[in-house]
C-alpha cells in the first residue's frame, strides 16, 4: 500500500512538472503569446480587392517580386497560420523588368521599374523588355484581384478586362467585372481598399483637367453597392480609407523654390519690353481699372533675388483671366503649391537649347508640373467625401477599418516606429514608399499588411502580431539577380 502510494506521488509531481507554467510554450506570432486564433473570422478563402496598392505595384511598375510583397499576399501568410488556404496572384514575368511587352518591344507607359542609380544619385529605368506580353491570359481564378490603375466604379464594370489589361490578363472573360470574378470564388473573407485613383490621376496630372476626380456621389452609389455584395450573407472583411494622396512624396518631394539666380540673369529676366518687368506693368494697368483687386495683383506679381531660394512661376488657370488684354496667367509658386515628383528633371532645362529659355524660370511651368494650392483643395475635398462613406459603410456592416489618413498623417509628421525601423514618407530615405513617390516600398507594404491585422484583430477578436519589417528591403537592385 505504501509502494502505491509512493508511485502515485512521483506520477502527480510529474504531471504538475509537466503542466507548470514556467514551462509553457508561447506562440511567437500572436500578440500575447497565446496560440494564435483566427477569432470569428473565416480567412479559408481570402479574396483582395482593390488597385496597384493592393496588386504590389512599386518602383513604377508591376513586376514579380514587387507583387509578392503587396499587403494582401503579406496578410496571406499570416491568414494561413489559422487556416487560411492557399493564395494565388497573377505574376507578371519572373525576369522582374515590370510592365508589358508586344511584339518584342517594350509597350510605353507600362514600365519598366526603376533602380537607383548610384552614379548619380537617380531613379533609372532598368534595361530589358519585359517578358510579359500584353496580350497573354492567365487562367485563373486569383485571389489577389488587385488591378492597378482601378477607380471605384471599375471594378464592376463590364468590359474593364478590355481597358485595362492588369485586369484583361486574369479577367475570366471579356465581359466578367472584377467583383464577379472576385465573388464567384465564395470568399469566406475579403479586403477591399478602392478609391486612391478617384483623385490620383487628377493630382498627377497637376489637375490639367485630362483625369478628372470622380464626383463623390458616384463614389458613395458604387462603393455601398460593392459593400452590399461583398459583406451578403454576413461575410466578414476589412476596408481601408485614404489618404490625402498630395501628402505622398510625389508631391513633397520638390521643393517650390529651387532655383539659384544672379544679378545678371534676375535684371535680364525682368526686363520691361519682352520680360516680367513689362508682365508686372500690366498688372498694375488692369488693377488701375478695376479688372483685378491689389491681392490678385500683388500674387501675380513676378520677384527675384540673388542667390537661391527663388520660387519657379507657374501658369494658374485659377486667376482672372486677362488673355483678352494679351495678359497671361502667370505667378510664383508658394510653399501651398506642390510640384510633381517627375518636374525635378525639367525645371532648370532649356527649350530648344536656348539659354533664354529656361523652364520654371523664364518659360513657366505648365499647370501639368504643379498641383495648385485650389486643385490640392478640390483633392482634398473629394477625399473627405469618400472617406465619410467608407466609414458610413464599415459603421452599417460591422467591418474591421484601417485609417489609413491617419496612418499617412503619422509617417508626415512624427513617423511610425515598427519594431527596430522608423517609417516616415520621406523619398527613399524614409523607408516607406519606392522610387515613383506614389506606391510603398516592400518595407511600407509590410507595415500597411501589419496595420490591416491590427484592424482585423480588434474587430474579429483575433491576434496576430504582425510580420517582421527587418524580412523586407526598401529598395529593389538593379540586376534581379541580386534580389
Amino acid at each position: 500500500m505504501i509502494k502505491n502510494f509512493k508511485w502515485l506521488v512521483l506520477v502527480s509531481l510529474t504531471f504538475v512538472a509537466c503542466n507548470n507554467s514556467d514551462d509553457a510554450v508561447t506562440d511567437p506570432n500572436s500578440t500575447d503569446g497565446t496560440p494564435l486564433t483566427a477569432g470569428t473570422a473565416d480567412f479559408s478563402k481570402y479574396v483582395a480587392l482593390g488597385d496597384s496598392f493592393a496588386a504590389g505595384y512599386s518602383d513604377g511598375a508591376l513586376f514579380a517580386e514587387g507583387q509578392k510583397t503587396a499587403y494582401p499576399n503579406i496578410l496571406a501568410t499570416q491568414f494561413a497560420l489559422v487556416g487560411g488556404g492557399v493564395f494565388t496572384t497573377p505574376f507578371m514575368s519572373d525576369d522582374n523588368i515590370g510592365g508589358f511587352s508586344m511584339g518584342g518591344s517594350q509597350v510605353p507607359g507600362f514600365g519598366p521599374r526603376l533602380f537607383l542609380n548610384t552614379a548619380n544619385n537617380t531613379p533609372t529605368p532598368v534595361s530589358g523588355i519585359s517578358g510579359t506580353d500584353i496580350t497573354a491570359h492567365l487562367t485563373g481564378p486569383f485571389n489577389n484581384m488587385g488591378v492597378p490603375g482601378a477607380k471605384a466604379i471599375h471594378l464592376g464594370y463590364s468590359g474593364y478586362a478590355a481597358a485595362n489589361p492588369y485586369f484583361g490578363r486574369f479577367a475570366s472573360s471579356a465581359s466578367a467585372t472584377v467583383i464577379e470574378d472576385a465573388l464567384a470564388q465564395n470568399p469566406t473573407f475579403f479586403s477591399l481598399w478602392i478609391g486612391g485613383n478617384d483623385v490620383l490621376g487628377y493630382a498627377t496630372s497637376g489637375g490639367d483637367g485630362t483625369n478628372p476626380i470622380t464626383p463623390p456621389a458616384t463614389f458613395d452609389a458604387v462603393y455601398n453597392g460593392m459593400v452590399a455584395q461583398l459583406t451578403a450573407g454576413g461575410r466578414k472583411g476589412v476596408i481601408a480609407n485614404l489618404p490625402y494622396v498630395s501628402t505622398l512624396p510625389y508631391f513633397k518631394t520638390v521643393p517650390y523654390n529651387p532655383v539659384p539666380l544672379d544679378a545678371a540673369t534676375i535684371s535680364l529676366l525682368m526686363n520691361t519690353t519682352n520680360g516680367y518687368g513689362l508682365y508686372n506693368g500690366a498688372l498694375q494697368l488692369a488693377l488701375a481699372n478695376n479688372l483685378i483687386t491689389p491681392a490678385e495683383a500683388a500674387r501675380r506679381t513676378i520677384a527675384f533675388h540673388p542667390g537661391a531660394g527663388n520660387a519657379v512661376v507657374i501658369v494658374d488657370s485659377y486667376l482672372t483671366d486677362l488673355s483678352g488684354l494679351g495678359i497671361p496667367s502667370y505667378r510664383q509658386a508658394t510653399a501651398e503649391d506642390l510640384i510633381v515628383l517627375p518636374a525635378s528633371a525639367f525645371i532648370g532645362t532649356t527649350v530648344g537649347g536656348n539659354p533664354t529659355q529656361v523652364n520654371g524660370v523664364s518659360v513657366p511651368l505648365a499647370d501639368k508640373w504643379v498641383l495648385s494650392k485650389d486643385e490640392v483643395n478640390e483633392v482634398q475635398t473629394a477625399t473627405d467625401a469618400y472617406n465619410a462613406t467608407i466609414f458610413a459603410a464599415k459603421e452599417a456592416n460591422g467591418l474591421a477599418f484601417v485609417n489609413a489618413k491617419d496612418i499617412m498623417t503619422q509617417l508626415t509628421t512624427t513617423g511610425i516606429v515598427d519594431g527596430a525601423y522608423t517609417m516616415t514618407s520621406t523619398y527613399v530615405t524614409g523607408n516607406s514608399f519606392s522610387l515613383d513617390g506614389v506606391h510603398p516600398s516592400p518595407k511600407g507594404y509590410a507595415l500597411i499588411a501589419n496595420k490591416f491585422l491590427k484592424a482585423i484583430n480588434e474587430t474579429y477578436g483575433s491576434n496576430f502580431k504582425g510580420v517582421n519589417l527587418g524580412n523586407y528591403r526598401v529598395l529593389f537592385p538593379q540586376d534581379p539577380a541580386s534580389f
